[in-house]
């Protein structure tokens, strides 16, 4: 099929409206000008005895064009040269696909960029990310070791007394581990399986503003698979009483929120919260400037779910006075009618200055008369002067001393993203972190999720907001991040709120500073290939790659080298970006990082301390 196809390019060169000046083959004017059933394109068709057998069907002695066939050749990217998926199915590595999201055991193991939302006025090119991954889902049957728990590495302890290599891990340190994502959370299973109070997590938002390569149907599936594996795990980690809280944006909110009611059901299902982040319009936006986010709020089991209160402030209780020195405190008048009317609480009150007084039409006295008459012994209902509509006292001291939290958080209330970026840039760190949430949002989400001691869980953790805003609030917290800015941005971050830093929430929660935690990595195996492959910029560095993993690593068992080698020519023609995707592709996911269980295999050269730490982190 491929020689044909370079065959019938090679025939459409008598026509140039087929080709660019540089020699191009145009695929869509070439399709277009077949479902016109252009007379030119048709005859150089007929003309040609291998084409016209190809495309064309004798029906009662007429020549009848198969368009549809032709058209699914020129547009099948399968046969162009320099083809992704051409060079694979000639080395014998293809990709299966197919099963409902909800019912496959397939594995996103990757997907690009951590927040994909562009400011006004950015493009792609403007932006510059580092944060590159070539995403692939994994096949049920290709996962066998991937979720073993790994070995970990690299353990310190960072506290006010500066670092220390550390052996041991216990159950009251924070927790800071760089990694996959996914491959980390399934390692904490092993501790902390039903032991984490809240998760929260800020997931990649899949714009389509990050260069994801593949046409809309498989960028939104591939994320939502992607999602569903991290979610699966986060449900096993969550206590009985736990809940989950995930920001997005409108491009895929309702395709999560429907994801959610399948993984932790509908019936615990708490809030969707609308957070406005944004407090001026972009002028620039061609449509809408959305100026909120939202996050998906779910309870692991709502019968044992509590949702805190907000506290109260001196705004909420400004109407509490005590204009008649009552020894309760302050109170509030609230009104003593209400509807609709009971019969039996309809009856005449005078007041102590004579006044007669009945309810509204329609409307009763809220206590039976006896009632009145002992709230009125116990200086519970206030007539003012004498003379007006008795009203009951609501004393501040009996009432419920938090406040029901809605839906709708305002910019004033929890922050934005303009103070979250100015949150970071006052620490002065060595990199700077553009997609942040602000302080204030995370210290809403864990007042009303946990308690002091609680473990929040951070998945996604990025610049280290939430880690951040939990050790300031004597919350204990695990965080996981992939990307290098970890150690530049995130660690360095906690250093500065363990040394008392004074920005975010740290005055309304009087922080000073104190308190620990411990960094420690995934022990790499091919995930060092990973990192050689997204830094390579040339073919020779990504063909000497390619021989050390043939020599050293482990790849998939579903290609032949000896193919690889043979196809070295169609390879080059492949794009930079494809030779790494290839090469990503090619490796074993199983083996990105070394498994637990062969901690001892002297393959792997696990140090000493290594194995302390792994061993005291797994209980063993």
């Amino acid at each position: 099929m491929t020689n044909f196809f370079e065959y019938l390019q090679n025939l459409l060169k008598q026509d140039s409206r087929f080709f660019s000046v540089d020699g191009q083959f145009l695929r869509n004017a070439t399709a277009e000008a077949a479902m016109k059933y252009d007379e030119n394109l048709l005859q150089i068709l007929l003309d040609d005895a291998k084409t016209a057998k190809k495309f064309f069907a004798e029906v009662n002695g007429r020549q009848i064009f198969k368009m549809q066939q032709f058209v699914w050749m020129v547009n099948n990217r399968e046969f162009l040269p320099g083809s992704y998926t051409r060079f694979k199915n000639k080395i014998g590595l293809v990709d299966e696909r197919g099963d409902f999201i909800s019912e496959s055991g397939n594995v996103e193991m990757v997907f690009p960029y951590k927040d994909c939302v562009l400011e006004g006025g950015q493009t792609k090119d403007d932006q510059k990310r580092s944060e590159i991954f070539y995403n692939e889902l994994l096949a049920s049957d290709d996962v066998d070791r991937l979720f073993e728990p790994k070995v970990l590495t690299c353990a310190k302890k960072f506290s006010a007394d500066g670092v220390e290599t550390v052996t041991n891990f216990s159950d009251t340190d924070n927790l800071i581990i760089k990694g996959n994502n996914l491959l980390a959370v399934a390692s904490l299973l092993p501790r902390f399986q039903n032991k984490i109070k809240c998760i929260y997590i800020d997931v990649p938002y899949n714009t389509g503003n990050d260069s994801f390569g593949y046409n809309d149907r498989f960028n939104h599936s591939s994320w939502l698979t992607f999602m569903k594996n991290r979610l699966d795990l986060a449900k096993k980690l969550l206590r009985n009483d736990g809940s989950i809280w995930i920001s997005i944006d409108d491009d895929e909110q309702a395709y999560l929120k429907i994801l959610c009611d399948e993984l932790f059901g509908r019936e615990n299902f708490l809030a969707t919260v609308i957070w406005e982040r944004a407090y001026a319009p972009v002028n620039l936006k061609k449509n809408f400037s959305r100026s909120h986010d939202y996050i998906i709020c779910y309870a692991k089991n709502i019968s044992q779910f509590h949702l805190n209160g907000l506290p109260r402030t001196a705004e909420t209780d400004v109407q509490y006075k005590n204009p008649d020195n009552d020894p309760r405190g302050l109170w509030r008048p609230d009104n003593l009618s209400v509807g609709p009317a009971v019969e039996s609480n309809i009856y005449e009150i005078i007041t102590p200055g004579g006044r007669k007084v009945l309810p509204p039409k329609g409307y009763s006295w809220r206590y039976s008369k006896e009632r009145f008459a002992e709230m009125v012994a116990d200086n519970r209902i206030s007539f003012g002067n004498g003379n007006i509509v008795p009203r009951i006292k609501r004393f501040l001291s009996e009432v419920k001393q938090s406040i029901t939290p809605m839906t709708l958080w305002r910019y004033d209330e929890v922050g934005h993203t303009d103070e979250s970026k100015k949150e970071i840039k006052a620490l002065n760190l060595a990199e700077v972190f553009t997609t942040p949430k602000p302080e204030r949002l995370i210290e809403r989400i864990l007042t009303l999720a946990t308690v002091e001691g609680d473990i929040v869980l951070d998945n996604f953790l990025g610049s280290g907001t939430t880690a951040a805003v939990a050790h300031k609030m004597k919350r204990q917290y695990i965080g996981v991040e992939q990307m290098d800015y970890i150690e530049t941005v995130t660690v360095e971050r906690l250093k500065k709120v363990i040394a008392g830093e004074g920005g975010g929430i740290s005055k309304a929660v009087n922080w000073s500073g104190g308190g620990s935690f411990i960094y420690c990595e995934l022990a790499k195996l091919n995930q060092n290939f990973v990192e050689e492959i997204q830094a390579a910029k040339t073919f020779e560095t990504i063909w000497e790659i390619y021989q050390k993993m043939v020599e050293s690593g482990y790849i998939s068992y579903k290609v032949n080298p000896a193919d690889i080698d043979a196809a070295v020519d169609d390879f080059k023609e492949l794009t930079l970006e494809n030779q790494q995707r290839f090469l990503m592709e090619l490796l074993d996911k199983n083996l990105l990082y070394v498994n637990y269980c062969d901690i001892d295999d002297e393959d792997f050269a696990i140090s000493d301390a290594d194995k302390k730490f792994s061993r005291s982190f797994y209980n063993v």
